[in-house]
């Protein structure tokens, strides 16, 4: 075993007042199927001064946090390994796997060889007790040739089937009952007793033993094919961050760099970033203008003009000219670090039946154990020659992979294929929850519609010599400039221009926005001013409003202050051109479809009947749309909710699955298990049609793991199986379960955007 505590550096002591608690990412080499994964967190948490590890059974990268007061590093480094496994800084993930890679395929190569020329001298031994034989196998020719079986199996047994019976120490030094423990057992008893029936006469079963163990690799390999094919997306997002930087150690006297690892940069430091490079950091332009590809973060299907003042975010490529960029945040903090580790945890968290599974596949692997033992002790009173035979077949015949590898495959591929669409899966039971969702619920402005509107009229509802149409606008373009929310940043770029040119404008001390309903301000001596919906604004002085008639269906905003109203804004926004066809697919699905918006009522009725949504409600607040929610889950329904503004918050934390728009507000994305990155509602369509399709596939397996085994249990210990037929059957049952896994990627993706040929074109450069 790799031993990888000198690749670790020693954790030195924190000075005092430094704060004790620190984190660090590992690569973990060895792990082989959840039962790994379960073993290492479980040990690992017990381990005095750990507070905090996980391991991510897709991209078996594990997240650790310590206090270094207790403990360091070197010594989790060392509990790992005592544990059987190797662990490495996350950055050599790379380097370890293909050193696995390599072995595994001369292990492979080793018995596949063995395999072919044992076959050679097993089959005269089967053709003895036929009669036109004429007795030419002598008791002599018979020994020699189990000699040479004997020879040959050697190398299998010492080289080739080494992996498993390490595992199986290992699981056995720390009392759990992993798969590797009815393989090493089998392997183990054939081989001795093969021995033993070498010298003493008696069928021997190299030849089955060495199948047994070439098509176990056989299917180890495929399944390692198939892990790094299904966390491609998430490889690719990882190795978008380069691995080192041009830093500029005397901006701006000088302009010599020094290159150093991107994950020492802290924020505050000043960066050089040449044209065709990645961004390392999240930060800000102070020099420099170029074009940036932020596809993977925004869905945004043009590069990006950067200048002095321009975001940048850490991913993004560099695609013209050189830019000198002032880093805010590094490490964890970046967005594109978020992104990785919301997959990570999509990845590794598995449905409730799958989790019922795991929990019971240790006790499974027992109750096989005992009875192999049992079946061998009845046959032992039947026929003592087959005993030993058919305890053997039943402990091989029923290894549990197929179980083990019903889930993982799936979900890792049904994630990344979702990341190459635009679609961003958060939290892994979203996959479950969107498969059974029978209700979707939609926010109308920024999800249906563009989220983009502009400024149709303004209508001036008070005329002094402060309020003119210029003002009032200006005004308003000062209230909202903080907003994230569409009709506040309609307003806001609309009036900026008057804006700056305005006199005699209230200056604003203090802004508030009241989800849902818009924003209040008081200026000078604490009077109030209020801008959103119209029922929000007449709370403030209670005046009627007459809304004139052409002005039906469109978007309005008013404003106005204690003595009554100033203005009336009217906006339009268009629809989402993919919301029709999105609506279409789900009600042809037979799911129902509502539409909940704070918008006027005739505003929402008229997108309903354009896009043919029946129930569509207006003028509701937050807590109205959290109250429709919960009235549908009460009636036994699973909520889908769809939204993009901060008013959306309560209704997304109580929906069965959450998914928030891209360009929405951060507080909605914050509290969604799903995140459509790409903001295209038909890439929605196509994450409804993969959760169906993996859950289906997930079901399928575990369906055939159950089936497999009531079938194979009882064949074995009826004696109708013998250790070779066995050694087909598990590895074939394998093998099902992992190609049908593959059938999640089976289907031509039909909306390939920006962020599926970015992720796409890295896995490729990536190998």
């Amino acid at each position: 075993m790799h031993n990888s505590q000198s690749a670790v550096p020693a954790s030195p002591a924190p000075a005092a007042g430094a704060v004790s608690v620190k984190h660090e990412k590992l690569a973990i080499g060895g792990i082989r199927c959840a039962a790994c994964v379960q073993l290492i967190e479980f040990r690992l948490q017990q381990l005095a001064g750990v507070t905090a590890f996980k391991v991510n059974s897709a991209s078996h990268r594990a997240e650790i946090a310590w206090d270094c007061r207790a403990t360091s590093l070197p010594r989790i480094v060392a509990a790992i390994s005592d544990l059987g496994y190797s662990a490495l800084p996350a950055g050599s993930q790379g380097s370890l796997e293909e050193r696995e890679k390599k072995m595994a395929l001369w292990r492979l190569f080793v018995a596949g060889f063995a395999m072919m020329q044992v076959m050679m001298y097993a089959f005269p031994a089967y053709l003895y007790p036929v009669a036109a034989v004429d007795g030419d196998l002598t008791p002599d020719i018979d020994r020699l040739l189990k000699l040479a079986s004997l020879a040959i199996t050697i190398p299998v047994v010492v080289f080739s089937a080494w992996p498993f019976f390490r595992a199986a120490w290992r699981d056995l030094r720390n009392r759990h009952v992993g798969m590797d423990v009815p393989v090493s057992v089998g392997v183990l008893v054939t081989f001795f007793a093969s021995i033993w029936a070498t010298f003493a006469g008696g069928p021997v079963y190299f030849d089955s033993l060495i199948m047994f163990v070439f098509l176990l690799l056989a299917a180890r390999t495929i399944e390692a094919k198939v892990h790094r094919k299904s966390t491609s997306a998430l490889r690719a997002l990882i190795q978008l961050v380069p691995a080192h930087a041009e830093k500029l150690s005397d901006y701006p006297n000088s302009r010599q760099t020094i290159h150093v690892a991107a994950e020492s940069l802290v924020a505050g430091d000043t960066i050089l970033v040449p044209a065709g490079a990645h961004i390392p950091v999240d930060g800000v332009v102070i020099e420099g203008e170029s074009e940036c590809d932020e596809a993977l973060m925004t869905g945004e299907s043009h590069p990006v003009l950067k200048c002095r003042g321009s975001k940048l975010v850490g991913g993004a490529l560099n695609l013209i000219g050189p830019l000198v960029m002032q880093a805010e945040q590094v490490g964890e903090q970046t967005r594109l670090s978020s992104l990785v580790k919301m997959m990570e945890a999509a990845a590794n968290e598995k449905p409730l039946l799958v989790a019922l599974a795991d929990r019971h596949a240790s006790r499974f692997l027992f109750a096989i154990m005992l009875l192999a033992i049992a079946s061998g002790i009845v046959w032992w009173q039947i026929d003592p020659a087959r005993a030993l035979w058919i305890a053997v077949s039943i402990v091989i015949v029923t290894c549990p992979c197929a179980l083990s590898l019903a889930t993982p495959g799936v979900m890792s591929a049904a994630v990344g294929r979702l990341a190459r669409n635009g679609v961003l899966v958060a939290r892994g039971r979203a996959i479950e929850s969107l498969a059974r969702t029978t209700h979707v619920v939609f926010d109308k402005t920024g999800t249906l519609t563009q989220g983009k509107l502009h400024l149709l009229d303004t209508l001036l509802l008070r005329q002094d010599a402060v309020w003119q149409a210029s003002s009032a606008q200006a005004a308003a373009a000062r209230l909202a400039a903080g907003s994230l929310h569409p009709v506040s940043q309609a307003l806001a770029a609309f009036a900026t221009q008057d804006a700056r040119r305005a006199h005699g404008v209230p200056e604003f001390d203090t802004i508030r926005e009241i989800a849902g309903q818009g924003l209040q301000a008081s200026a000078g001596s604490g009077h109030s001013y209020r801008l959103g919906s119209v029922h929000f604004v007449q709370q403030l002085h209670r005046q009627p409003l007459e809304i004139p008639p052409q002005y039906a269906g469109k978007t309005l905003a008013a404003f106005g202050d204690e003595g009554g109203w100033i203005a009336l804004f009217v906006m339009q926004d268009g629809l989402r051109q993919d919301a029709r066809d999105l609506i279409d697919f789900l009600l042809q699905q037979g799911k129902k479809v509502m539409l909940l918006s704070g918008d006027r009522t005739d505003v929402v009725a008229q997108v309903g009947q354009e896009l043919g949504i029946a129930d569509a409600f207006g003028a509701l607040d937050p807590a109205q749309k959290y109250a429709a929610i919960k009235k549908i889950q009460q009636q036994g329904g699973v909520v889908a909710m769809v939204g993009d503004g901060m008013n959306d918050g309560p209704g997304l934390s109580l929906a069965d699955v959450s998914i928030a728009m891209g360009q929405g507000a951060p507080i909605s994305q914050a509290r969604s298990d799903v995140i459509l990155i790409s903001n295209r509602l038909g890439d929605l369509r196509h994450a409804f049609q993969t959760t169906v399709k993996a859950m289906l596939l997930i079901r399928q397996n575990l369906g055939w793991a159950l089936l497999y085994n009531v079938i194979a249990i009882p064949a074995a210990m009826s004696g109708v199986l013998a250790p070779w037929h066995a050694a087909i059957g598990m590895s074939l049952s394998s093998l099902v379960v992992v190609l049908n896994s593959l059938r999640i990627s089976s289907r031509n993706t039909q909306s390939q955007g920006n962020l599926g040929g970015t992720i796409s074109a890295v896995a490729r450069h990536a190998g």
